[in-house]
């Protein structure tokens, strides 16, 4: 692949090659409502509606293929949650996966959390290609024998099997959360990791699953007090005391857990003041953070609202360095979006592997991208009309009003069904991986 510096070089940026697109299946419980590179980029998992994880691998590049160039396939398929019901308070919960974490590899298994609204479970995912064969007190189907016809001792062989990738849960971290869990994220002790709901957030080792610590609270005695909810929290990538959390008003606040056991006393504060003259009745709805980012370097914080992202410096609370206008044609459509509750949409956005560019989704399976360096932007889309494997994907551009150019989409054409809510970026290498509904695109750079 084309190396990070030279990443912009024509406007078709580096995501200009279709890897291929996966189709996993057309039902409600087929929508994809996550997606996550492991920390070597060689695996990619989603999670579904249905309670489901797919991973896929990258294949090793071929000689005799040299084209496929790394393609992912399924590697393994489980049901990690089920549909459940709280009969003391009458509700349902759902299956859906809300969220998956990679561990970093120890060993040759690979362990991963998911989690629902309310269960965070911890999965290992290994390979068997051998099994043992001669036991002593069992048949070969398994079936014990007879004390009395054994007769000999044997010792037991490992005979070579078709390979076999086992999913099995180690933990099981539930009954901690009255709410809606919306965020994990796993710690850099890899000791510990958290999950938040929309009032609390809980700290929990790894080897203990029946109690957590809770680090941050902020329900009010008076629910009628409520004024805003926690919308996501991320641990620094770096530093295992200090973590982010976002609100429903559009705030950030960094916390260390050296200072007090529970952070409800942030560390810092960051907001930017709202501008009066855009006041309008949607400002506190489009200005609720919908995803936080830590980058990689673990200098910077990114966030996204329902128009905007933006860039943080951790040593500057007053305003953000960097804003970039993801869709800001939908301003003018803000009563319609309210109305069809896409305005409530929960976009997330990701970092390429130096930092250097930002992704986040949009409407019609649009998702855009945005250069830090040299400020350049493009809009690409991810569609099976237009992406045949290996196929140039051109720039779109939107049209708000007067006259239509040829390749111009209008602004009164774009399907709001269509949304790219979730996105993940390889940790290494110019790979995306685009979730459109019920479909997985994943795209890599041009051949040079």
């Amino acid at each position: 692949l084309a190396g990070f510096g030279n990443l912009m070089h024509d406007v078709l940026w580096c995501f200009s090659q279709v890897k291929g697109t996966i189709d996993i299946g057309v039902t409600e419980a087929d929508i994809i409502s996550t997606v996550e590179f492991n920390h070597t980029g060689e695996l990619l998992a989603t999670g579904d509606k249905g309670g489901r994880v797919v991973i896929f691998q990258r294949e090793q590049e071929s000689k005799n293929q040299p084209h496929r160039r790394g393609e992912y396939n399924v590697y393994s398929t489980f049901q990690s949650h089920e549909p459940e019901f709280d009969y003391l308070k009458s509700l349902e919960i759902e299956e859906k996966i809300n969220k998956i974490r990679w561990l970093p590899q120890q060993n040759a298994a690979y362990f991963l959390l998911s989690t629902n609204d309310k269960t965070v479970k911890l999965w290992k995912v290994s390979e068997r290609d051998k099994r043992p064969e001669g036991y002593n007190l069992k048949d070969e189907d398994g079936r014990l024998r007879d004390p009395s016809m054994i007769t000999m001792l044997r010792v037991p062989v490992l005979r070579p099997m078709d390979l076999m990738v086992e999913a099995t849960p180690r933990r099981v971290f539930a009954n901690a959360h009255t709410y809606h869990i919306n965020s994990i994220s796993v710690n850099s002790d890899y000791e510990t990791y958290m999950s938040a709901d929309d009032l609390r957030i809980n700290l929990w080792n790894f080897e203990i699953t029946n109690q957590s610590f809770n680090i941050v609270d902020i329900k009010p005695a008076n629910m009628e007090e409520l004024t805003e909810v926690i919308t996501a929290a991320e641990f620094h990538p770096h530093h295992c005391n200090t973590f982010v959390y976002s609100s429903s008003k559009g705030t950030i606040r960094l916390c260390d857990m050296r200072t007090a056991a529970l952070c409800d006393r942030h560390a810092k504060f960051f907001e930017e003041p709202e501008d009066p003259s855009n006041r309008s009745f949607f400002s506190e709805i489009i200005s609720s953070i919908s995803d936080v980012k830590f980058s990689h370097s673990g200098r910077y914080i990114m966030t996204r609202d329902y128009l905007t992202v933006k860039v943080w410096d951790l040593n500057m609370e007053n305003r953000p360095i960097e804003t970039y206008q993801v869709h800001d044609y939908l301003r003018s459509k803000l009563c319609s979006l309210y109305e069809n509750d896409c305005i409530f949409d929960k976009f997330e956005c990701v970092w390429n592997g130096s930092d250097s560019v930002i992704m986040t989704g949009s409407y019609n399976n649009f998702f855009r991208m945005f250069d830090r360096n040299t400020k350049r932007d493009v809009t690409l889309e991810a569609s099976r009309e237009n992406s045949k494997p290996r196929a140039i994907l051109k720039p779109r551009k939107v049209c708000v009003g007067g006259k239509r150019r040829k390749d111009e989409i209008s602004v009164d054409s774009l399907d709001f069904s269509k949304k790219i809510l979730h996105t993940a970026w390889h940790p290494s290498e110019n790979i995306i991986a685009v979730a459109a509904t019920n479909n997985l695109y994943i795209f890599q750079d041009k051949v040079n």
